[in-house]
């Protein structure tokens, strides 16, 4: 509860967020998004796959730790030492797939092979593939691969915002809609209520028929029955509204009663007044939508793996070889022998498949996936334009309509002002007075759903292109 309570001065009362007006506090776009981008879940758990990118880049790092061991044996039977054995040794794994290696070794015994060689001594080498694994390893290409996915969890948590971003804005308009929709009926409802007090007095002094108070009483028991439907409306829109204000991870809190959307919602949004240069939003998509990014990535790690495929197809020759040298002065060994002069020990091992069949179908399954993801890219690049052409097309519309309406409430509202004075010389009826402010009623309604649309039009440009964070 207290943390509720904390949430709530935080979030309506400090940091410039939301504005105080009266006794009601407003809620605009921009302040929900950074409630959003604060505490929302959703956001959180994306943060938390890039922390766990982080760690999965980490372990594949591990793969290039140097390695310490020792190796400590002894054998002793019917009285004799057959062995004892102490070899310590450090491995040193490198980028380019050398891994250099050294060590100290004490054999003694009486039951040793030939070919070992006895007391002290110490070793410093390297083992290198010649062909397979020398360009690209599992180990390196794993690291690589980490490498991108954790940038892939980023652009990740980057779309699922500018996803959740949208369905807010979605949310907030409706809310903004009901809420005024819902204010002008009130509004309407008082003014009928006054004019069913006129006509009462105007009937009882004889000015006008009784059935004008009957005319007058159904008109305000139908805004009545308007006013219900459309405080539903807005009830069910705060609601939705509150699902996207949360506390932190485990609560939200319902919108309180007393916040309420700003006087100048028309003005919220920057680009109301800007046009939109349709062309720079789908440039700006082509950059920086996330999906096409998420495609671009994924590229990147295709490629490696085809390059890891690619040495399936080559022999594989390893050369191990070490320098030797006696007693533990390694320094020693290395000052005073010469490479495969004296003290040395090698190996080549060579292994290739006769038909490299499994080499040939990975190779090309790696091949058929990135042409594949190619293909993808230029579907959703083709996806994403048309869309957003769709929605420019919506946005410029919607403008001209907008225009249109508020001529038309305007005249409405002419319209029903002359209809009052002639209503008031005795010129009209209180029903063409009726027909005249539904009609006004109507208008403020479309004209409100209209600019409400138009808002979202406006964010689905940005939502389209990917940039709605």
């Amino acid at each position: 509860m207290m943390r509720k309570i904390f949430f709530q001065i935080i979030v309506f009362t400090f940091m410039g967020q939301l504005i105080a007006q009266e006794s009601l506090k407003t809620l605009n776009i921009g302040q929900l998004h950074y409630i959003i981008r604060e505490f929302h879940p959703i956001v959180k758990q994306s943060e938390i796959r890039i922390k766990k990118a982080m760690a999965e880049h980490l372990l594949a790092k591990s793969n290039f730790d140097p390695i310490l061991s020792n190796v400590m044996a002894e054998k002793v039977f019917g009285g004799n030492e057959y062995y004892s054995f102490l070899a310590p040794e450090i491995k040193i794994p490198t980028w380019f797939g050398i891994e250099l290696s050294a060590g100290l070794e004490e054999l003694s015994g009486e039951k040793l092979d030939a070919s070992e060689a006895q007391g002290r001594s110490n070793y410093i080498g390297f083992s290198i593939p010649l062909a397979k694994n020398l360009i690209m390893d599992k180990r390196r290409a794993t690291l690589k691969q980490a490498k991108i996915y954790t940038t892939m969890a980023d652009v990740e948590k980057k779309s699922i915002v500018n996803d959740l971003m949208m369905q807010s804005v979605e949310a907030y308009y409706n809310w903004v809609k009901s809420y005024k929709v819902y204010q002008i009926i009130i509004d309407n409802a008082e003014n009928s209520k006054k004019r069913i007090d006129f006509i009462r007095a105007s009937v009882d002094n004889g000015e006008r028929p009784a059935v004008d108070t009957l005319e007058v009483v159904v008109q305000y028991q139908m805004i009545e029955l308007l006013l219900n439907t459309k405080l539903i409306e807005y009830q069910n829109a705060v609601f939705q509204l509150s699902s996207f204000l949360w506390v932190d991870e485990d609560s939200f809190i319902f919108l309180p009663n007393d916040v309420v959307p700003e006087e100048n919602w028309e003005d919220s949004f920057e680009s109301v007044t800007d046009s939109v240069d349709i062309q720079k939003v789908i440039e700006t998509a082509r950059v920086n939508h996330p999906a096409l990014e998420l495609n671009a990535l994924k590229n990147d790690i295709l490629t490696i793996e085809q390059k890891l495929k690619f040495q399936e197809l080559l022999p594989k020759i390893d050369l191990k070889y070490n320098q030797l040298g006696k007693g533990y002065d390694m320094l020693k060994t290395v000052q005073t022998h010469s490479v495969l002069q004296d003290n040395f020990q090698y190996g080549v091992k060579f292994e290739m498949p006769l038909f490299l069949a499994k080499g040939r179908a990975e190779y090309k399954i790696s091949k058929l996936k990135i042409e594949e993801n190619s293909l993808d890219k230029v579907q959703k690049e083709a996806g994403i334009e048309l869309k957003l052409r769709s929605y420019f097309n919506e946005y410029e519309n919607l403008r001209k309509q907008i225009v249109l309406q508020s001529s038309i409430y305007k005249s409405y509202q002419t319209l029903l002002s002359a209809e009052v004075v002639r209503f008031e010389n005795g010129e009209s009826s209180i029903f063409l007075v009726n027909s005249r402010e539904s009609k006004i009623l109507d208008g403020a309604e479309k004209l409100i759903n209209l600019k409400a649309k138009y808002f979202k039009t406006a964010f689905t440009l940005k939502w389209g292109a990917g940039t709605l964070q």
